[in-house]
């Protein structure tokens, strides 16, 4: 069963992405770095509640 997550920026706090993940293989909170359009780099990018 894979859950769709949002992606928020830790840098500028702004919902860039969207993804989905495996909640039973993975319960931790998903963290990847990715570009970020409006701070023009790549950043940490966590998902949100």
């Amino acid at each position: 069963m894979r859950e769709q997550v949002i992606l928020q920026c830790t840098e500028c706090k702004r919902k860039n992405y969207t993804t989905t993940r495996e909640k039973r293989k993975h319960p931790e909170r998903l963290e990847i770095k990715k570009f970020c359009r409006y701070d023009r780099k790549h950043t940490v990018h966590r998902e949100m509640k």
